[in-house]
């Protein structure tokens, strides 16, 4: 009997992608790991196999993945060095325990040459680094997650409506955090090839101005969407103290930025260069059924907020 490892339970994203890959393997073949011993209390009482691990801490990981065959790594949110030292030990935990795959989730961007992104850069090290290892690997590259967009939505529409950022005319296949979850998920149950990298990405991409267009048909709060430079983009997250990196408590700076500007600003011009603009029906193939669209998520958005997050979670 395969055992698949999840690591990251006490997330959004790996809270959902442990939910649904109960529902499709069996609880004996399953083990969650986390650092939040509440969390962890919780799945134990579900019947699941769950084990202690510190993503900085080898020892525990390796004592986490002992017997495990699949693991499925969820990239961490902080960025840099800290983040790139914290998948290689993961990964040298696991194959040093004798885990026979990884599947990693990684970002769109990263396949493109020219995209340096604070966040890209960390996934393209990550991804190179198990490329060179002997051990079979599941790359998933997704999508900005459509989530963080509608909070930029509902904050500007309690504002002067007009949404700016430096995404200018880019395209991004939007989609939802639970969809890539599930496609996590799903790939850790079995879906897919091994030795593959899958775009997971919403079914059409969209400017920005688009998506404001849409989530005010929807919710009949008008937005618009207005291009400014990368310069005034970092000088309006300075102003609602978004720090630039994510060292210390970044996640709870501002309420519908749970990230850091580095991030966003990098990422929007990227999005802007259409170093992003990605969109493949790998989705489809993995979970067998499309991806949410960004209408049927502006239609259900007490599901589709970003939520609280913490610095150690996706």
């Amino acid at each position: 009997m395969e055992k698949i490892i999840m690591t990251g339970v006490d997330g959004n994203f790996g809270g959902t992608a442990a939910r649904s890959i109960m529902k499709k393997v069996s609880k004996e073949q399953l083990i969650f790991t986390t650092p939040n011993k509440d969390v962890i209390k919780q799945y134990q009482d579900q019947g699941i196999e769950t084990r202690y691990a510190d993503i900085f801490d080898k020892e525990t990981l390796l004592k986490a993945f002992a017997g495990g065959d699949v693991l499925l790594l969820i990239s961490m949110p902080f960025v840099g060095e800290r983040r790139r030292t914290a998948h290689k030990t993961a990964i040298d935990a696991a194959v040093e325990a004798g885990v026979k795959k990884i599947v990693y989730t990684s970002i769109v961007g990263a396949g493109e040459e020219e995209c340096n992104t604070y966040e890209v850069s960390d996934h393209k090290i990550t991804e190179a680094y198990l490329s060179s290892l002997d051990i079979d690997t599941v790359i998933l590259r997704d999508s900005q997650y459509a989530e963080a967009m509608v909070s930029a939505f509902e904050e500007t529409a309690e504002q002067d409506g007009i949404l700016k950022n430096n995404m200018g005319n880019g395209h991004m296949a939007f989609i939802s955090r639970d969809d890539c979850a599930e496609a996590a998920a799903c790939v850790a149950a079995g879906a897919g090839e091994n030795n593959k990298i899958y775009d997971i990405n919403g079914a059409q991409a969209l400017t920005i101005a688009e998506f404001c267009k849409i989530g005010s048909e929807v919710t009949g709060k008008n937005v618009t969407y207005s291009e400014i430079s990368d310069d005034a983009m970092y000088a309006f997250f300075d102003a609602i103290g978004v720090p630039r990196s994510t060292e210390g408590e970044w996640a709870k700076s501002a309420k519908s930025f749970p990230f850091c500007s580095d991030g966003m600003v990098t990422f929007g011009r990227a999005l802007r260069l259409e170093q992003m603009n990605v969109c493949s029906d790998d989705f489809e193939m993995l979970t067998g059924r499309k991806p949410l669209s960004v209408r049927e998520i502006f239609q259900d958005l007490e599901n589709h907020r970003i939520g609280q997050r913490t610095s150690t979670e996706a």
